[in-house]
């Protein structure tokens, strides 16, 4: 049986935290899928959209921001329930750090060490290790949110 492919791209926001590399982590409400597990946020790609101009749709929709989307971060399958999640996050930069979302409850700089505290939703746990390996090469605290 072939499984139900669903294509989604997440936004990986960069900040520092005292100094120290941070991403924002988004909780997701518990009435949505997933609930109580964090993300990056971002959401489905309709047929006639690229995966940028979905992710900078989507982060408008949610965040209420305008983003840029910058280099892919991790591309990765997993299977959930009954379809396969192919989620491509990206590194996004910003002119203004969101305070709300209309899809989670809590939104935090999360730094490297304390990135895998989190309960991450499972497609996301691919992006989580490449960028806990890249903020441990920025110890400088160099971000893109200029």
């Amino acid at each position: 049986m072939k499984q139900d492919v669903l294509e989604v791209v997440g936004a990986v926001i960069r900040g520092d935290v005292d100094g120290a590399p941070a991403v924002l982590a988004f909780r997701r409400r518990a009435e949505k899928s997933a609930g109580g597990k964090w993300e990056f946020p971002g959401g489905k790609v309709e047929q006639t959209e690229t995966q940028s101009v979905a992710l900078a749709r989507e982060i408008r929709e949610e965040l209420g921001i305008e983003v840029g989307v910058g280099p892919l971060v991790a591309r990765a399958r997993t299977p959930v329930g009954s379809r396969v999640i192919d989620l491509a996050c990206y590194w996004v930069t910003v002119q203004e750090v969101p305070t709300e979302s209309s899809d989670h409850d809590a939104i935090q700089w999360v730094t490297s060490a304390d990135l895998r505290t989190l309960d991450w939703a499972e497609p996301d746990l691919p992006a989580v290790e490449v960028i806990e390996v890249a903020m441990s090469e920025d110890r400088g605290g160099a971000h893109n949110n200029e």
